[in-house]
């Protein structure tokens, strides 16, 4: 049993964990497919989406995640047969700054930043992230974007540096607890670097849930919600 008294920082996930990004996504990529005459499922779209991320997170040097969109806009038009609309992909590579948190988002991590630090290790870009975090009317005590470490998650970047700073406050890993929606980035590196986890499994959505190591991903503890969270833990 996890207990909020064992730990003295809950690092986050961001987009998938405490920004609800999917029905954007879908939402946007079905109105691209009807305007391109595209018949295909919601889920076969963001499916789309969640393998052309997942392959262009791992190229090197890393792209700002305005960029990855643009990449994955390509792919996904390639996986349809269907020419690459420059309006709708630089539109597309604007959509994080339009993403709604969930609605237990604002009040779960003010009632943890009053008992514990809070941070952030996102698969994201700097300005993305602050139009973000003004959704969600929260300011994190540490922040680690893909744009600060030049990586994506699940490699250990986010982890090193997020543990290195917490270090530097004097609070060790073993009193770190992470926090994610995705089993790929933030459940799967958790249990490689030996940190407590919790899987918040919002319901019926489906990115970061398979690919490299998602099946052999063990959490320490499921919940569905980030308010089921803080009840399972205090």
């Amino acid at each position: 049993m996890l207990r909020l008294s064992d730990f003295d920082a809950v690092t986050f996930d961001v987009y998938g964990t405490l920004i609800d990004w999917e029905p954007s996504i879908v939402a946007f990529l079905q109105d691209w497919a009807q305007e391109q005459r595209v018949n295909a499922t919601g889920e076969a779209l963001i499916m789309s989406f969640d393998r052309a991320r997942a392959v262009i997170q791992k190229e090197r040097p890393a792209h700002l995640y305005p960029e990855v969109l643009r990449r994955c806009f390509d792919r996904i038009s390639a996986d349809f047969g269907v020419a690459v609309d420059p309006v709708r992909r630089e539109a597309f590579s604007r959509t994080p700054h339009d993403w709604p948190a969930y609605a237990d988002t604002e009040a779960g991590l003010k009632a943890l930043q009053a008992r514990a630090r809070i941070g952030a290790l996102s698969n994201i870009d700097n300005a993305s992230l602050a139009s973000s975090c003004a959704k969600m009317n929260i300011r994190f005590d540490i922040v680690v974007t893909a744009e600060r470490v030049g990586a994506y998650k699940p490699s250990d970047e986010h982890f090193a540096t997020a543990l290195a700073d917490l270090d530097a406050a004097g609070i060790p890993r073993q009193r770190v607890l992470h926090v994610g929606q995705s089993l790929r980035a933030d459940i799967t590196p958790a249990n490689r670097l030996g940190l407590k986890s919790a899987w918040i499994n919002r319901p019926d959505r489906l990115l970061g849930l398979s690919g490299e190591g998602a099946a052999e991903a063990r959490p320490d503890l499921t919940v569905s919600s980030l308010a089921e969270l803080l009840d399972a833990i205090a």
